[in-house]
């Protein structure tokens, strides 16, 4: 008998960094126009999404995921634009659900399509959702969408997740001063004592088109001290290297919440994730202006070897740290889109 050949080495970055995490955009198309992503100004009709034949096939992506996991990848969370306006994406599930390296898939959604897909993609061995969520009252959160959704779609795909095994929903909200600051306290108390997380994320300076400003940024520290002020919060632990929320939990025993401040207080140091955008192209930061086209070496003939190789020597080269950087200097470079991209 052949002896067994021992697993390959986990791949560390230029600041012995791992690569743990896997975020692969299926689409860049989304139905929402969300003022912080795909403002509406700049993505209106005229907007030329990728051609159907440079976007990876289902077959492509668990090629490339079931290569990432021999590097060390064992999270894979699928992202957009919105990820279920491609159809049959639980296809794409169950193939990557299969791969034994891989023991948490999850899913970021609008959740306005969430409830009819939910059964299949539990069905299917997603394991867990997070829901885009940046107002409870239809007001604000319409002109956070633009795109005429309500609340209360959100919320019933929400709840179909949660029936079907997918829960607790993690419920993320963009505070944008001037547009959803106010709501802050209003999610918080819509979510406390129900068991979902909501993570609280600072307005970044994700790709170029949504005009990102420093003064439209409300500090993590802010969004704290508001919710505290009600309902008190005290600091939690983190639960694994690179998670990039801070934790806190209710004093009350209410659950608790995440706050991820990119921007006032960079988290670079421990990234463990790389993002693979919807036509191939890997970037391992969420802020890179450039990607390593991977669909190319692909369809180019290359074997699982190959492939695994150029992985190892792109993640070894890898020195990001864009949010310790971040000064004038680099405000307004054309980063890529987080559409394209993924949050």
């Amino acid at each position: 008998m052949s002896p067994v050949s021992p697993p390959p080495e986990p791949a560390l970055d230029t600041r012995a960094r791992p690569l743990r995490d896997l975020r692969i955009s299926v689409t860049d198309r989304c139905n929402f126009r969300c003022v912080y992503c795909m403002p509406r100004e700049i993505f209106g009709r005229d907007w030329e999404y990728l051609p159907r034949e440079e976007i990876l096939t289902y077959e492509e992506i668990a090629r490339l995921a079931a290569s990432f996991t021999r590097l060390g990848v064992h999270k894979v969370r699928l992202t957009g634009g919105e990820p279920l306006v491609r159809r049959d994406l639980d296809r794409l599930v169950r193939m990557l659900a299969a791969n034994p390296a891989i023991d948490d898939l999850a899913l970021t959604t609008n959740g306005s399509l969430l409830a009819a897909h939910a059964d299949r993609l539990a069905a299917a061995g997603l394991t867990r959702v997070s829901v885009s969520l940046d107002a409870v009252d239809d007001a604000t959160f319409g002109r956070m969408n633009d795109a005429h959704v309500p609340v209360a779609r959100v919320m019933e795909g929400i709840e179909a997740a949660e029936a079907a095994g997918l829960g607790p929903v993690k419920v993320n909200m963009v505070v944008k001063r001037g547009w959803n600051d106010h709501a802050v306290l209003d999610v918080a108390r819509r979510f406390h004592g129900t068991g979902r997380i909501v993570r609280f994320i600072e307005y970044m300076d994700v790709g170029h088109s949504n005009g990102w400003r420093l003064d439209e940024v409300v500090p993590a520290s802010e969004i704290l001290a508001a919710i505290s002020e009600e309902l008190p919060l005290e600091p939690m632990a983190p639960a694994r290297r690179g998670e990039v929320a801070r934790r806190y939990r209710y004093a009350d025993g209410g659950g608790e919440i995440g706050l991820i401040a990119s921007v006032s207080q960079p988290f670079c140091g421990d990234c463990v994730r790389a993002r693979l955008s919807a036509d191939g192209k890997l970037f391992t930061c969420l802020f890179a202006v450039v990607g390593h086209d991977l669909r190319a070496v692909l369809r180019g003939g290359a074997d699982d070897e190959e492939i695994e190789a150029r992985l190892r020597r792109l993640w070894s080269a890898r020195d990001d740290r864009y949010s310790e950087r971040r000064s004038a200097a680099t405000i307004g470079l054309e980063k890529v889109e987080m559409s394209y991209i993924g949050g």
